[in-house]
């Protein structure tokens, strides 16, 4: 069964990390289409080489259109492709200032109360984020540039999102089984490295 989510949670971070690589090369032939565009209206530009200004215009260069909402909605997209494999490997931000002196039974046991609470707070996103989705779909509203609805972006999350909440709750189920065993099943959670 761990082999199923490694799979989906890996799956869903190559996703997320084509996602981001996207936007990145979105974003930046933006800025160079914005910046180019800016050069060839300028003055200097218009009075040194104007034939080549006019022809570099009629091109169409300048920024991508819509480039904000492309950006707002892969990564809403990315960040929840992030969080299972996050949630797998355990490698969420982690302050054990105060759990280092505790005992392994009682880490084990705040470790399965954690994993409970970050199941069902995940899943309360989920909830909301298909609501907000239906609201989206039923309103018909679409972006301001592209007209593209805005609730494909809720879909795309909401993919990431229900991932998430079976691999939090399978991770949570687990972690009660340990508590009450006193061993250890899944591998313990790292926290990030600093």
């Amino acid at each position: 069964m761990y082999n199923f989510f490694q799979r989906s949670a890996n799956i869903m971070a190559y996703l997320g990390g084509l996602m981001l690589t996207a936007l990145v090369v979105l974003t930046c032939a933006s800025i160079l289409g914005r910046t180019v565009n800016g050069m060839m209206h300028s003055d200097a530009m218009m009075s040194v080489a104007p034939d080549l200004a006019k022809w570099a215009l009629s091109l169409g260069v300048g920024p991508i259109n819509g480039d904000f909402e492309l950006v707002e909605a892969g990564v809403a997209f990315a960040i929840f492709a992030f969080l299972p494999i996050c949630q797998l490997a355990g490698a969420h931000a982690v302050v054990d200032i105060f759990t280092t002196g505790l005992s392994e039974k009682n880490n084990r046991r705040l470790q399965a109360v954690i994993d409970i609470l970050f199941a069902l707070i995940i899943l309360l996103i989920a909830v909301q984020l298909f609501a907000g989705m239906q609201s989206k779909i039923n309103s018909g509203q679409v972006s301001l540039l592209l007209q593209f609805p805005v609730w494909w972006g809720y879909a795309f999350s909401m993919v990431g999102a229900a991932v998430t909440t079976v691999i939090t709750i399978y991770i949570a189920t687990i972690r009660v089984v340990e508590a009450v065993k006193n061993q250890d099943i899944l591998p313990q959670p790292q926290g990030a490295d600093h």
